[in-house]
């Protein structure tokens, strides 16, 4: 199933890269913190590890490490403005509950 980008997510991130000169795509994990458990983690992918699943959507390739991929199969990465606030978002099918501040979440 992968991890899908809305057009706004796509054109953020393929503006970045090329502002930033350089990168493969976008690498999305999750790590263990806050109070739910996990957080999202979204950083510039200059390479491909041999054990990484790559997608790609609306032109953008997705890099995801195998130990993520559970968590985040299914996911949707939008891009999108509220109020003074900006940012990307997940639309995550797998997540149970999401903390209060929005930081972090658990499966």
């Amino acid at each position: 199933m992968a991890v899908s980008l809305t057009e706004a997510a796509a054109g953020q991130v393929r503006a970045h890269l090329e502002k930033r000169g350089r990168g493969l795509g976008l690498r999305l994990g999750v790590k263990t913190t806050g109070c739910s458990g996990m957080a999202y983690v979204l950083e510039f992918a200059d390479s491909v590890e041999e054990d990484d699943q790559v997608f790609e959507d609306k032109g953008v390739k997705v890099v995801i490490a195998p130990k993520s991929l559970a968590y985040l199969d299914g996911a949707e990465l939008d891009y999108g403005r509220e109020g003074l606030n900006e940012g990307f978002r997940f639309t995550n099918p797998n997540e149970k509950a999401r903390c209060g501040c929005g930081e972090s979440f658990s499966i």
